[in-house]
C-alpha cells in the first residue's frame, strides 16, 4: 500500500500499533489459557495416581508402566514421563487438603482444582509449569506457597530468579526492617513501605577481599546494579552514587539515591560496614531533610530512607528511630568475603589436609 501523504502514514502507524498490541494482547491470553489447562491436567493426574495408589493393588512400578503407556497414545505430547508424573503426585499432595482428597477425586471432572484453597485455585494455573514445581517442592506449607506464587505474579519472576529467591528465604526477609513508618508515614503509605524493605539484604553476588569501607561497597554494588536492585525488590530505579547535596554551602554526599516508582518517593541509602549505632540515625534523618526541601517534588511522597549496617541491636533501633519525624528503616545485610592474597598461601589446601589426614591414620595403626 502506498500511502498518499505523511499525515496518512501516521495515521496508519497510530492504527498499526494498536491492532499489534490486541493481536498480543489475544496471544497472551490464548498461552495464559493453554498453561491453565496443562496445570489443570497435571492436578487431576496427581489426583487420579494418589486415588489409584490407595485402592488398587498393582505395586510401586505403575507409574512407569503408565509413563510408558501415555506416551504410546500420546507420541506428540510432552509431559507424561515418569518423573514428571512424579511430580504430579507431589502436586495434588502439597495443594489438596487431606481431609477430603477422597471427595476432591471425585470432583475433579466437574470442578476442576478441586480440594484447593480457594484463594490459590485461581493463581496457580498462571505461572508455568517449571515454577510450580519449584514451589511445591521448595515450599514447607501453603502459606509460604502463597507468597512465592503472588511474588512470581506481581514481579514476573523467571524460574532462575525464582529459585534465587526461594533459596534465600525472601517470605521470612520481605518487610522485616525496623522502622518507624506506621508513626511517620500515613497508611498505607506506611504498609506499602514497610513490605518494600528486607531485613537481611544478601549481597552474594560480589565478593569482597578485607579490608574494604563503605565506598568500596558502594561501588561493588554499583557494578552489580542488575542484581542490587533485584535484591531490593521491583519498583526500585537507580538514581545515584555520592550523590551531592549542597546544604548551606556545605557539601554532602548519599551513599546512594534511588527512586521508588509505587512508592513514589526518593529513597536514601546509606551503607555502614559496622555495627549500627544511634547516631547514624540522626545523620539519616538529615540527608532527608535535605532531599525533601531540594529535590523532592510536590507531587512526591516524603522521602524514606534505609540504613544497612553489618550488625544491629533490634532495641537500639527501635529507641534511636522512635521520636525521629522522618521515615526510615534499618536492616542488616551480609555478603561474601574472601580472604586477601597475603593469607591464601598460609592456609592448608584441601590435598595438604588429606595428606596430614593420611599420615594421622599411619601413625595411629602402628
Amino acid at each position: 500500500m502506498s500511502l498518499l501523504d505523511t499525515s496518512q502514514q501516521a495515521d496508519y502507524l497510530v492504527w498499526l500499533k494498536t491492532v499489534k498490541q490486541r493481536i498480543h494482547s489475544a496471544r497472551m491470553k490464548v498461552a495464559l489459557a493453554a498453561n491453565s489447562e496443562l496445570i489443570a491436567l497435571y492436578y487431576e493426574l496427581g489426583a487420579q495416581i494418589v486415588e489409584r495408589e490407595a485402592v488398587a493393588s498393582w505395586g510401586s512400578g505403575f507409574i512407569d508402566t503408565f509413563s510408558k503407556d501415555l506416551k504410546l497414545a500420546f507420541p506428540d505430547v510432552g509431559g507424561f514421563s515418569a518423573k514428571n508424573l512424579r511430580y504430579c503426585r507431589a502436586f495434588f499432595r502439597f495443594y489438596c487438603d487431606s481431609s477430603i482428597w477422597q471427595q476432591a477425586v471425585a470432583k475433579l471432572a466437574e470442578t476442576p482444582w478441586a480440594g484447593v484453597n480457594d484463594e490459590l485455585r485461581p493463581c496457580i494455573g498462571l505461572i508455568p509449569w517449571g515454577h510450580n514445581i519449584l514451589i511445591f517442592t521448595k515450599c514447607k506449607d501453603l502459606e509460604e506457597a502463597r507468597f512465592y506464587i503472588q511474588q512470581t505474579l506481581e514481579q514476573g519472576w523467571s524460574r532462575d530468579v525464582l529459585a534465587m529467591q526461594i533459596k534465600s528465604k525472601l517470605h521470612l526477609r520481605q518487610g522485616g526492617a525496623i522502622t518507624n513508618f506506621k508513626t511517620s508515614l500515613p497508611t498505607p503509605q506506611s504498609d506499602l513501605a514497610q513490605q518494600t524493605l528486607k531485613d537481611p539484604y544478601t549481597f552474594d553476588f560480589m565478593s569482597m577481599t578485607a579490608p574494604f569501607n563503605e565506598r568500596d561497597i558502594e561501588r561493588k554494588l554499583t557494578e552489580h546494579i542488575t542484581q542490587f536492585l533485584l535484591e531490593l525488590g521491583k519498583g526500585f530505579a537507580f538514581i545515584g552514587r555520592q550523590y551531592h547535596l549542597d546544604v548551606a554551602g556545605n557539601d554532602y554526599y548519599i551513599d546512594l539515591l534511588f527512586y521508588h516508582v509505587r512508592l513514589k518517593c526518593y529513597v536514601v541509602v546509606e551503607l555502614k560496614n559496622r555495627p549500627f549505632i544511634p547516631e547514624y540515625a540522626g545523620k539519616l534523618n538529615f540527608y532527608l531533610s535535605a532531599v525533601d526541601s531540594l529535590i523532592r517534588r510536590e507531587d512526591d511522597h516524603p522521602t524514606i530512607g534505609l540504613l544497612l549496617c553489618r550488625d544491629k541491636n533490634n532495641i537500639e533501633v527501635e529507641f534511636a528511630l522512635r521520636d525521629l519525624n522522618k521515615p526510615m528503616g534499618v536492616s542488616e545485610y551480609s555478603l561474601l568475603e574472601t580472604l586477601p592474597d597475603n593469607l591464601k598461601g598460609s592456609m592448608p589446601t584441601v590435598e595438604e589436609i588429606e595428606l596430614d589426614l593420611l599420615q594421622l591414620d599411619a601413625s595411629l595403626d602402628k
